[in-house]
């Protein structure tokens, strides 16, 4: 079969929430990809960066094997012989001691939405049904009711409502609009570190360290969405490092299994994760042996190949040859580590003809928000990989 014969059948049988490339992948290693055709591809979305690691890692894949011939699901009806290990791995590189692991990353901030909640009648003393959350302006937390109830993206609100009350939308990277936006009922405000279906948006220098500052003086949970910026992604094991934080929860995901499987947790000390007791909350599949075995070994990876500090090294050479390229399309190129953003000016005619033209020529990256093509490629890359890549690019943006 050829690709237009695959195109075709998803496209008569499946519904249409997607507008991918048409670029039909079967075959992965590392940071490439092949097509049905034979055709190599370096891949630059890492899945949105699910693949830190690279993909079908031998390590994690291996682990998944082996894990898979033992057992795979108990539920969390049973305990089985791997989750404390990873609850116990989990401590020990972050820091945090306790851990909720579910599966994908819209049921972890469903999580930490639940637990800031219940934290806030419990612990701070806010009367029932009043506890409000504050999100900021173009920020991406998942496609469930109650996470798009605090999205401004009106496509993904269309036709969903009514929304889940109790949250405030303040801008992306103004630290004076959270002050001014907290109340006696705020539980908790939730930010992503670098915003990454916004367009990969870096915010001023400091606004972390205030708006975590603002939280601690107001007695409200800084929750850190972590789940694309996290785990390597930004050149630190987390984006809120580069200001020396730590915030109350932190939720993370993605690469968590080396895009294997899904498996996302949220992270935090026991005044917050504590308020969940046997029943309050919890998935059938979550914490599912299958899925630990696979994130345990991708973490040990993430450490043991120093991917992180791939990431950071290489970030930094990606972004500065970007921003050599002469192109009367470019407006900005922004990110920290692997996690790059070109923004193109509005005559450029959108980022999605410039992600079509780069496949043709063997690098698949995707636009964010019709004028942002977002770099993020798995953190194994090397070097001359990048150089190659850049040349693509270099190319691609010179175009009439």
């Amino acid at each position: 079969m050829k690709t237009e014969d695959f195109i075709q059948i998803e496209e008569k049988y499946g519904a249409h929430n997607y507008h991918p490339l048409n670029v039909v992948i079967n075959k992965a290693e590392g940071v490439w990809v092949y097509d049905v055709e034979g055709k190599k591809y370096l891949d630059c979305l890492a899945a949105y960066s699910a693949v830190n690691q690279g993909h079908c890692h031998p390590r994690i894949i291996n682990a998944l094997k082996e894990q898979a011939e033992k057992v795979t699901l108990t539920s969390r009806a049973f305990r089985n012989d791997q989750l404390p290990f990873l609850y116990k791995e989990l401590a020990e590189l972050t820091g945090y001691p306790m851990s909720l692991p579910m599966n994908s990353g819209a049921e972890a901030v469903e999580t930490a939405l639940k637990a800031a909640r219940k934290w806030g009648y419990k612990v701070k003393g806010v009367e029932e049904n009043k506890a409000e959350i504050i999100a900021c302006t173009n920020n991406f937390a998942g496609r469930t009711i109650s996470i798009v109830s605090f999205s401004i993206e009106e496509q993904y609100r269309d036709g969903f409502g009514p929304f889940t009350p109790g949250f405030k939308i303040i801008p992306y990277g103004d630290a004076e609009a959270l002050e001014a936006a907290i109340t006696k009922n705020t539980v908790a405000f939730i930010v992503e570190p670098i915003q990454g279906e916004g367009g990969v948006i870096v915010p001023p220098d400091g606004y972390l360290k205030k708006t975590f500052d603002i939280c601690k003086k107001n007695n409200v949970l800084f929750v850190a969405d972590e789940i694309q910026s996290g785990l390597g992604r930004s050149g630190k094991l987390f984006a809120y490092m580069y200001e020396n934080i730590r915030p109350d929860v932190v939720i993370i995901g993605k690469a968590l299994s080396g895009g294997c499987y899904p498996v996302s947790a949220v992270l935090a000390d026991k005044e917050v994760l504590g308020v969940f007791n046997p029943g309050d909350h919890g998935s059938t599949f979550g914490g599912n042996p299958l899925g630990v075995a696979v994130a345990r070994e991708s973490l040990k990876v993430l450490v043991e190949e120093k991917l992180v500090e791939n990431s950071y090294e290489l970030g930094n050479y990606f972004r500065e040859k970007l921003k050599s390229i002469p192109s009367k399309h470019v407006k900005e190129i922004r990110g920290k580590g692997l996690f790059i953003g070109v923004e193109l000016h509005p005559e450029a005619g959108g980022a999605r003809r410039f992600c079509e033209a780069l496949m043709n020529r063997g690098v698949l990256c995707k636009e964010t928000h019709s004028h942002v093509i977002r770099f993020a490629p798995p953190l194994v890359i090397t070097k001359e990989e990048i150089d190659w890549a850049f040349s693509q690019i270099n190319d691609v943006l010179l175009m009439a």
